[in-house]
């Protein structure tokens, strides 16, 4: 007699995962319970009784302890009023149906109505629709998709353990009947794998024995399938439902279990056939297990304690369909640990993203293992939908999870992309988020490179936090991958651009020219002014026509100037540059401006023994010589006038070439007398014009009262 067990036979992750949990509270010393069975499996919910487990459909009926939400998952309001209950929850919700509730939700809240395709009356799609405020349409047939009213847009998502042709010809039509239309594949796999290798047990046996509770489903659709393939197929549910009397020394015997079936009852019927089999034939038994998937492994079957994928009758399975469910494994990637894995997004929280990957579990990527830059949240950067790639870092994090971390992809790419920009010494952006001992830190491609302080700019900078926040231009000076060190500068790329700027301005420049600039730095004997990389000078007597004590009495530092080149010297590299020359020189024109006999005012600027200057305007002075200055003996000028005085003075005369202007303050004073008395002298003569009736006046004008008292009488 020969046993073969199928290799996915007896607890899913979910269920052994939800089992577990109760096992576990049980140990704390509270009370347990647990909303609805926990399993499909009479003798270990039997035993959880005995073990002091309550099972309680209602909420109501807890008031204390610990209770535990099984596989199937729960509603958002019922975590609501656990938690006003003030009870101890433990979730055992499958990590599969956790990411149906995570993308209805997710979608719910951005307006999308929820489509599910599944049994209304089914636990898992009660508590998936609680998520989406208890009002999703619910379809399981073309009739309720026929009963649909229009929909702008919908998310659809399925239960985990519906037949896939269903789901297939339900999306069909539902592509038909919504506007814009989301679609999730959320059936679970486990089902396909467990009924792929226990139809190819079943061919092969003499007799086949399905392990399982009477009331699981899953059970029952085992059973039905290994009926197919094995006329003497059974279901039993423990070792005691074995008639010794149906084994022969020479069958092949086939096992397989559902879903809700523990270990210790498999083993326990292997053991029974055991015995038999010894006291019956005198012989030995080989038992045989195939090793395509060890159910300690790393790999995560989805739980079945919801119900099952649906297995069609014989008659009226496709050829297509039977194909689909032996090869449905071949469709799945095959990943590992450190591969670089692309899927689409699931749903996204600030904390985390769900990917399907195509893989049996979907991958999460949490927020630390994501990129991000400034105060942006998972959900500014990524979208429903949208594919995102990823290294797998972990395959099973225990709840059945693929663990991703788009960092570490990022970061990968990041340094390839950094060691090439490195070898083309290429400019890249970045920006400086930190400044820290000796330089300032500065993001690029996303990582953190180190630019000296002295790599910062082509001056002094005093404070570096002056420089957080700003982008900069950046060439990567140093990478060593292994030791991660990133150094970079922007000086470099400064210096060499401002090489470039400097040879090509001394191939232009040249005398005569004019020319922008900017004041660089001011000196006591002049000012530099930065012309295009090249630094010229404004010597102090080039400021201006008049006579300057400072440089900074002229300009400043900052300024937008235009300056005349009045030399080069390319060998020695300087540049001598005028200012005043663009300006006109104040003694143009000055016979225009002065002429002679014109009376004008100025300013007392100087005071000698042998006169008075006064400034007629910036730049140009007149001499009133001391015999000018009054019709008496002037002995000391100072008597008569003080510097800062405006007093009126006569043009004598005026020689351009040598710059002088001859004044007199008498003359003026003499003309101004002159002209005076002429003004008085022709008032007379006017007067004297006048007859006898033009100089009469009446006594009224004088005494206007008495003329009215005249009227009056």
């Amino acid at each position: 007699m020969e046993i073969i067990i199928s290799p996915k036979s007896g607890f899913c992750f979910g269920v052994q995962k939800a089992v577990d949990r109760v096992y576990d509270a049980i140990e704390s010393g509270h009370k347990v319970y647990t909303l609805g069975p926990v399993i499909h499996n009479p003798q270990v919910i039997d035993d959880l009784k005995r073990r002091g487990v309550t099972v309680e459909e209602e909420l109501d009926n807890i008031d204390e302890g610990t209770v535990i939400i099984r596989s199937h998952g729960v509603g958002k309001e019922t975590y609501e009023r656990i938690e006003s209950k003030g009870l101890t929850l433990i979730d055992a919700t499958c990590p599969f149906v956790k990411r149906i509730h995570n993308i209805v939700c997710s979608h719910w809240n951005r307006g999308f109505d929820i489509i599910i395709v599944g049994e209304s009356s089914h636990p898992e799609v009660m508590g998936i629709n609680g998520w989406c405020n208890n009002e999703a349409y619910i379809v399981y047939s073309t009739e309720d998709i026929a009963k649909l009213p229009d929909i702008d847009r919908a998310c659809v998502v399925a239960q985990t353990t519906i037949m896939q042709s269903k789901w297939n010809e339900l999306i069909e039509l539902l592509k038909d009947k919504v506007g814009k239309i989301q679609i999730f594949d959320t059936i679970c796999n486990a089902t396909y794998y467990r009924q792929k290798e226990a139809k190819k047990l079943a061919r092969i046996v003499d007799i086949m024995f399905v392990i399982g509770g009477k009331n699981s489903s899953n059970t029952q659709k085992l059973y039905k399938l290994c009926k197919m393939y094995c006329n003497n197929t059974f279901a039993i549910e423990t070792a005691k439902d074995i008639n010794k009397n149906m084994l022969d020394a020479g069958d092949i015997i086939g096992i397989t279990a559902g879903a809700s079936t523990p270990n210790w009852l498999i083993e326990e019927v292997i053991q029974t056939m055991d015995k038999m089999g010894k006291e019956n034939n005198n012989i030995d038994i080989e038992r045989k297990e195939e090793d395509t998937l060890d159910m300690n492994s790393e790999e995560v079957e989805p739980t079945e304690e919801v119900e099952p994928t649906e297995e069609v009758d014989k008659d009226s399975t496709t050829e297509e369909e039977n194909y689909s469910m032996e090869d449905f494994e071949d469709t799945l990637v095959s990943i590992k640990t450190g591969q670089t894995v692309t899927g689409t997004v699931l749903s996204v929280s600030p904390e985390e993203i769900i990917v399907n990957i195509g893989y049996k579990s979907d991958g999460i990527i949490a927020k630390d293992d994501v990129l991000l830059e400034g105060d942006k949240e998972l959900t500014d950067i990524v979208e429903v939908g949208q594919e995102i790639s990823a290294v797998v870092i972990k395959l099973n994090d225990g709840e059945g999870n693929v663990i991703l971390s788009q960092r570490q992809l990022k970061e990968r790419e990041a340094w390839n992309n950094l060691d090439k920009a490195y070898k083309a010494e290429d400019e890249l952006q970045g920006k400086c988020v930190e400044a820290v001992k000796g330089g300032v830190l500065a993001t690029v491609e996303g990582l953190k490179a180190f630019v000296p302080a002295s790599q910062i700019s082509t001056r002094y900078i005093e404070n570096l936090e002056t420089v957080v926040g700003q982008d900069m231009r950046l060439r990567i000076i140093e990478i060593d991958r292994r030791k991660n060190r990133l150094v970079a500068s922007q000086k470099v790329i400064f210096e060499e651009e401002r090489k470039a700027k400097e040879e090509a301005l001394w191939n232009t420049i040249e005398e005569g020219q004019k020319i922008k600039g900017v004041v660089k730095n001011i000196v006591t004997f002049g000012a530099f002014v930065d012309i295009g990389g090249i630094d010229g000078l404004i010597h102090i007597s080039d400021l201006a026509w008049t006579h300057v004590k400072k440089p900074e009495d002229v300009l400043s530092v900052g300024d937008e100037i235009e300056v005349l080149i009045l030399s080069v010297d390319k060998e020695k590299k300087r540049v001598s540059l005028g200012y005043k020359q663009l300006f006109p020189h104040p003694w143009d024109n000055v016979e225009e401006k002065y002429p002679v006999d014109s009376i004008i005012t100025g300013t007392v600027s100087r005071i000698t023994d042998f006169g008075a200057f006064i400034e007629l305007e910036p730049g140009v002075d007149g001499l009133v010589h001391i015999s000018q200055i009054s019709e008496e003996r002037v002995n000391k000028v100072e008597d008569y006038v003080s510097v800062g005085e405006e007093v009126t003075v006569k043009v004598l005369g005026v020689n351009s070439d040598d710059r002088r202007i001859s004044l007199s303050i008498k003359e003026a004073a003499a003309q101004g007398k002159s002209e005076k008395n002429k003004s008085e002298e022709d008032t007379f003569k006017t007067l004297g014009t006048l007859d006898d009736s033009d100089m009469m006046v009446s006594m009224g004008e004088f005494f206007p009262q008495l003329s009215d008292e005249e009227d009056q009488e």
